[in-house]
């Protein structure tokens, strides 16, 4: 009866939306891939249970353990110094454990593990948000981590990294002139950055990203051919399995950083729009849980959530359409990828947690 009413006391709204980013995913797959569509099922039944057992567990106590707090964020680097030893080069990235069968992606769990960290951290300094060692020891804890994920390399990921500490700041209410004042920073570092940094590929990418004619069939072949993808698609799409830029190959990695692309040109705008509806009711539902938690750990919690799946979207959507560089991010739910829709299903889970004992009490 008591497993009943929890797994009743669910924010369904919440679940919905989650699923039905995960049927789509599924349904798209099947169209690229059937082997691609076999390997996501799996790993979304598993997805599924794990969002159902974490919902389950109340996590209200984890915060009056700053212990597991710690040693969640030091896993994370310790696996990150793991993989850079260890893993195999798989795609030109040291990114992946490799156990047996399994694939196993280190960053994925370590944004999990910085937004857990950093909302115990500005739950309980949040007031104090505008004092410099407020900003500045976070960005530490963000640096640390930061520094392996883009030995890897892996520059998707360290802008997201980067996001999260940043998102956290600006909910925290850190005063607009500091806002101002980091975003200069941020300018200096980055053209820094340009010159002693980043790699030819990488300024290849931002040079494309605003002359649409430079290097068509190189640097800018993946973006042009995912531009035709969508503007292809119409307003109801091609079809099941009849994608042209999908099914002949022409539209790289249509299951994972173009699934967006993917997903427009055989569904259309019509389905493109649905599945950023289905988004954007998961974020609201989020951030409604948050506002009615009972501790400033889990609005925390809540709302970096919501900041790691925005900007996600952002990068991935605005990488489809030329808005963005490719830095190879993945939609949440939608991309395929059992590590991030692993790691994704057990935010949602303990975000769900949130909303079953806050109703229990």
């Amino acid at each position: 009866m008591q497993t009943f009413t929890l797994f009743k006391r669910q924010d369904w709204w919440l679940n919905a939306a989650i699923f039905g980013m995960i049927g789509a995913s599924l349904v798209m797959l099947l169209s690229i891939s059937r082997q691609l569509f076999i390997q996501q099922l799996a790993w979304a039944t598993i997805a599924i249970l794990v969002i159902f057992i974490f919902a389950h567990i109340d996590w209200r106590g984890l915060v009056a353990y700053r212990w597991i707090i710690a040693c969640i964020y030091l896993l994370s680097v310790f696996l990150l110094i793991l993989a850079y030893f260890f893993a195999p080069e798989i795609r030109n990235t040291r990114a992946w454990l490799v156990l047996g069968p399994i694939q196993f992606q280190v960053s994925e769990f370590v944004k999990v593990a910085l937004i857990i960290f950093f909302a115990y951290f500005f739950s309980k300094r949040h007031v104090g948000i505008a004092r410099l060692s407020n900003i500045f020891r976070p960005f530490v804890y963000f640096l640390i981590p930061a520094i392996f994920v883009f030995l890897q390399p892996d520059m998707g990921t360290v802008v997201v990294l980067f996001c999260i500490w940043a998102g956290f700041l600006i909910v925290s209410g850190l005063p607009w002139k500091h806002i101002v004042t980091g975003f200069l920073i941020v300018a200096v570092v980055v053209t820094a950055g340009w010159f002693t940094v980043l790699k030819t590929y990488q300024k290849q990418r931002v040079i494309g990203l605003f002359d649409a004619t430079y290097d068509p069939l190189g640097v800018n072949y993946s973006t042009i051919q995912s531009k035709v993808a969508v503007g292809s698609g119409g307003w109801f799409g091609k079809g099941f399995g009849q994608g042209t830029q999908v099914q002949l190959g022409f539209l790289p990695e249509p299951g994972t950083d173009y699934i967006f692309a993917s997903i427009t040109e055989e569904w259309g705008l019509l389905g493109g729009t649905l599945v950023l509806i289905l988004l954007g009711l998961a974020l609201v539902r989020i951030i409604k849980i948050g506002f009615h938690a009972e501790s400033n750990f889990y609005r925390f919690l809540c709302l970096g959530t919501t900041i790691m799946f925005l900007i996600q979207v952002a990068i991935n959507v605005g990488s489809a359409l030329g808005i963005f560089p490719v830095i190879g991010i993945t939609f949440p739910f939608l991309s395929y990828g059992g590590s991030s829709l692993l790691i994704n299903a057990m935010l949602i889970g303990i975000v769900q947690s949130g909303a079953v004992y806050r109703s229990l009490s």
